[in-house]
């Protein structure tokens, strides 16, 4: 499964970029915001970090609209995706830009029907929202598994990038569920690599150490 950051923080890019952690990044304006800077001018300082896709998003709500911000958009960069919302508009919009050789991400879905829409309108990323259906007590990897079984059943290849990731069992969920991407902060991703029992696993191997007066430097 391929990990994206959803983040516009460029330390935390950087650092997951050289580690290896990060195969793409979205954003969205809301993110952006919180930066303080221009839009394009963060946008284009992602994609000079990351070699994967960078969803970039409209802000518009009709189709020709969000196509010209689309066109706009993927000018920054080789490897923007433009990010749509899930409406009959989007699909529009996800079909022109699509069919101009732009990635499309489409966002904000909820149901497989929606997904298998974006599929038949060549979306490159169908970004389903795990989170947000858990918090009204849906099941959010059960949507994945359905999306995944009709993708699978059709041969669909637009990849499922799992969204509103709130946790490090988010991520292991859909990984088994079979999402080819997911998408989380910086901090969930960071947070995979903790265990209550590796910690205390480390703290009685130091301790040994500083017993026996090893040292290597």
């Amino acid at each position: 499964m391929k990990f994206f950051t959803d983040t516009a923080d460029i330390a935390a890019i950087k650092e997951l970029n050289g580690l290896g952690m990060v195969d793409g990044v979205t954003t969205n304006p809301s993110i952006i915001k919180k930066s303080g800077r221009d839009i394009l001018d963060v946008t284009k300082e992602i994609c000079d970090i990351v070699d994967g896709p960078v969803s970039a998003e409209v802000t518009a709500i009709d189709a020709d609209t969000m196509i010209a911000e689309g066109r706009k958009l993927a000018k920054i960069a080789d490897n923007i995706a433009v990010k749509v919302p899930l409406t009959w508009d989007g699909l529009k919009a996800c079909k022109v830009l699509t069919g101009e050789g732009t990635m499309v991400n489409v966002t904000l879905c909820f149901s497989a029907n929606q997904a298998l829409l974006a599929a038949k309108a060549g979306a490159t990323f169908i970004s389903p929202f795990i989170g947000r259906l858990d918090d009204i007590n849906l099941d959010g990897i059960e949507l994945i598994e359905d999306i995944r079984t009709i993708y699978d059943n059709y041969g669909f290849e637009t990849q499922i990038l799992a969204a509103s990731i709130r946790s490090v069992n988010h991520m292991k969920d859909c990984a088994l569920a079979g999402a080819d991407v997911a998408t989380a902060p910086p901090s969930v991703i960071e947070a995979m690599a903790k265990h209550v029992l590796t910690d205390k696993g480390l703290d009685a191997f130091l301790a040994d150490i500083k017993a026996a007066g090893i040292k290597i430097l």
